[in-house]
């Protein structure tokens, strides 16, 4: 088998387990094997084309990864969307249970339900939003 098909497969497993983990780790070493897949193509030797990976490795894990890692830690002041919601306080219209209920936040009215299953919340608490899943804001009075 030609040393760039295997540079090819190895890179395609990464990429698999970047899917599976979505630790942005071997997403960037993926990278870095299609490059040393096209230097084997290209001719390099053996020798080359682990050079090329280690350092495409090293680049695009130092170049890659730190921009990812930003990007997933959004400071909450700058989310938008529903991820702005989390963390938000809300005050109980209907009595809200695993069931559901109502609570308004930020101005309107929700469809909610708790976040622990046995607990039951009372119209007029002040609750917070622990996540958001689809129109439905999961509460809880014990967090804050």
């Amino acid at each position: 088998m030609s040393a760039w098909v295997i540079w090819m497969v190895a890179a395609g497993l990464l990429a698999v387990g970047e899917i599976v983990s979505l630790s942005f780790f071997m997403g960037p070493i993926a990278i870095a094997a299609v490059i040393a897949g096209v230097a084997a193509l290209a001719g390099a030797g053996t020798a080359l084309q682990l050079l090329v990976f280690i350092v495409a490795s090293i680049a695009s894990l130092g170049v890659l990864r730190p921009i990812a890692r930003r990007h997933l830690r959004t400071p909450a002041r700058i989310r938008t969307g529903t991820a702005a919601l989390v963390g938000s306080r809300a005050v109980v219209l209907e009595r809200v249970d695993v069931d559901g209920g109502s609570v308004k936040l930020a101005g309107e009215v929700w469809s909610a339900r708790t976040y622990d299953e046995d607990e039951v919340l009372e119209p007029g608490a002040r609750v917070q939003v622990v996540q958001i899943e689809g129109a439905t804001a999961l509460v809880s009075n014990g967090l804050g």
